[in-house]
């Protein structure tokens, strides 16, 4: 057998947005306009019809008029025409003004000379009808006419009297209709009304039953309302009481999964903070065994220890921009500044990572200046590429800016491996990864490439899109797999400033200035980290005073012969002390720390509510592990504030 025909109504010829006007009417005002207007029409004709025939009538009875007043006078006339008595004419004619609405009576010869006028003086005088009427004599010559203009007063008279009379009929047969059909209209229509408001607060969620009563089609209709509350009532009894098992269900679930993410959240959290703490130590004492060091073969090992180092900060770096965006201490710092000097950066830092991967790295110049996060914005676009160098096996990587509009959209392009269609909406998603068996494995005779030393944790994207949502726009991905991917994101462009505001650079190693004779405060509960800090910061000149705890902190505090320069703690100490309170006991001694010693946090915690205890404390904070380099730069940035 066939498909069954399918029907489709057919087009409604009035717009879905417009209403008709009929429609706006009620059931009752719509039957009392059926009523109505048949009888108002069927009284107009009618009351027409006979107001035309009474006028006409009228106006035949004023022009009989006027014939028999010009028969009378044409009568009178004959001797006179005859004689060409002009007197005998002149008074016919005033005679003849004398009767009833004549305003005007003229004789006149037989060749049409005016012989006698007689017109009324009144200066309202109205339009009226002329009658002639030959006058002759008794043999039938014509002697000459008579003229008489009568008057339409009595006509306009009778028009009005007449519309007068037929408003007043009309109006009162009017009202009787309307209140006719108003009671019956009513009478009607109060089932239905009733009905309606049943519907109503059928929908509010009322049980109700309405009175069956009124004409036989009303009644089923009724009937059939009442049918269906019933049906629909068991419907919604069965209904709420699956609703009710399945958010009971839902709830259950919901609250498993709350204490799944909590845990996974502790977990997280203590597995980094207990993991940064030796690799923080690892950091420190790496750079203390290159000081100083010139055997290659020792510098060799020493290289690849920083690489596993660099490997296991970047995982902790990707936990670490989760947990502050999760915690909202990430706020967008907003400036304007030219996107080149970001792009600079970008091509200094990934450069070597590129050229060591044999990959090309192309940034291409740009003069747009742009308003956005600089802080942000680097961290999204580092982790764009980042992503790029890790999954390209051959070719290379291209940023580039276009404009559109009042935006400008930074590309990153790259000819890896590509993304397949199904994964290009999750590589977004926190923890997902995507398998990519094109990348050639690293040798195991040598070290992986700065860009290949881990698969990583699969939150980079994941924290680029939440970087981008704080910056109010959005991060765009197109792959073909074997091919390559585009990711953009968008900024805003700005009119370019005379001279480009002063952003600091990472200092080289090389060319770092030294820190001799700087007093620093160690403050740490790992004898390795103390370890390591005293010999980093020694090796650049300065003098480390190392304390385990609050009490040996205070200890020194009580007998140095001049406060520190600096003081470096880290967040969380033995017995559930921490940074901040020990920098406040610290200010409150008589030789305590004052407003001229600059103060720096360390710390390994990813905990939202200790990052926004850290964030509310207003001091400089290091996240472990952290390098040397970052280490000197974040000192002298805080000497110099």
């Amino acid at each position: 057998m066939g498909d069954p025909a399918v029907t489709t109504p057919p087009p409604s010829s009035a717009p879905q947005g417009r209403r008709h006007p009929l429609r706006r009417l009620s059931l009752a005002q719509q039957l009392v306009l059926l009523a109505v207007l048949p009888a108002v029409l069927a009284m107009l004709g009618t009351v027409g019809v006979l107001t035309r025939q009474y006028l006409d009538g009228v106006s035949e009875l004023v022009r009989a008029s006027a014939r028999a007043v010009a028969l009378q006078l044409a009568t009178t006339a004959r001797h006179p025409l005859a004689d060409m008595d002009r007197r005998a004419l002149l008074r016919l004619a005033q005679s003849g003004l004398q009767q009833p609405h004549v305003q005007q009576v003229q004789l006149w010869s037989e060749d049409g000379e005016i012989l006698a006028n007689a017109e009324t003086m009144d200066q309202r005088r109205a339009d009226g009808v002329q009658v002639q009427i030959p006058v002759r004599d008794d043999t039938g010559r014509p002697l000459g006419q008579v003229m008489v203009e009568m008057s339409l007063d009595a006509v306009q008279h009778a028009r009005r009297t007449v519309w007068v009379n037929v408003l007043l009929v009309l109006g009162a047969s009017l009202l009787s209709v309307v209140l006719a059909g108003t009671w019956a209209a009513r009478r009607i229509s109060a089932p239905i009304r009733r009905l309606a408001r049943a519907v109503d607060r059928l929908a509010a969620g009322e049980r109700v039953q309405v009175p069956v009563e009124g004409a036989a089609e009303v009644q089923r209709l009724q009937a059939g309302f009442n049918a269906a509350v019933q049906a629909l009532s068991e419907s919604q009894r069965l209904l709420q009481s699956r609703v009710d098992a399945a958010t009971a269900e839902l709830a259950h679930k919901n609250q498993q999964l709350e204490v799944a993410s909590q845990a996974k959240t502790r977990l997280l959290a203590a597995a980094s903070h207990d993991l940064r703490q030796p690799l923080h130590a690892l950091t420190l004492f790496s750079d203390g065994l290159a000081n100083g060091e010139t055997d290659p073969a020792k510098l060799t090992r020493i290289g690849h220890i920083r690489e596993c180092v660099d490997s296991l900060d970047r995982l902790f770096s990707e936990l670490l921009n989760l947990s502050q965006l999760d915690a909202g201490v990430l706020q967008p710092q907003w400036t304007e500044f030219p996107l080149d000097q970001l792009l600079d950066e970008l091509s200094r830092n990934f450069r070597p990572v590129a050229e060591e991967q044999e990959l090309r790295l192309v940034v291409r110049k740009t003069d747009i200046w742009v308003r956005s996060d600089y802080v942000m914005l680097s961290r999204i676009l580092s982790n764009l590429v980042s992503n790029s160098l890790r999954h390209t096996p051959e070719g290379g990587v291209l940023v580039g800016a276009r404009r559109r509009g009042r935006q400008v959209l930074i590309e990153v392009w790259d000819t890896g491996v590509g993304i397949e269609p199904q994964h290009q909406d999750r590589v977004f998603e926190e923890f997902f990864q995507v398998d990519n068996p094109r990348l050639p494995p690293c040798p195991s005779t040598a070290p992986a490439p700065t860009g290949r030393a881990g698969r990583g944790m699969g939150l980079g994207l994941a924290t680029v899109q939440r970087l981008a949502a704080l910056l109010n726009t959005r991060v765009e991905l197109r792959s073909r797999p074997g091919r390559g991917t585009c990711v953009r994101v968008g900024a805003r462009i700005v009119p370019a400033l005379a001279a480009p505001p002063s952003i600091a650079a990472p200092l080289m190693a090389d060319t770092a200035p030294r820190l001799d004779g700087l007093r620093m405060l160690v403050i740490d509960d790992e004898r390795t980290i103390l370890e390591g800090l005293q010999a980093v910061l020694g090796s650049w000149g300065a003098e480390v005073w190392a304390a385990q705890s609050r009490d040996e902190a205070l200890a020194l505090a009580a007998r140095w012969p001049q406060p520190p320069d600096v003081v470096l703690s880290d967040l969380l100490l033995q017995g559930g002390d921490n940074g901040l309170d020990v920098l406040a006991a610290l200010e409150r001694l008589p030789n305590g720390i004052g407003p001229g010693t600059a103060r720096l946090l360390v710390t390994g915690e990813t905990k939202p509510d200790r990052l926004r205890e850290v964030a509310a404390a207003g001091i400089a904070v290091l996240y472990k592990p952290v390098s040397p380099a970052t280490l000197r730069q974040a000192i002298l940035a805080q000497l110099q504030a």
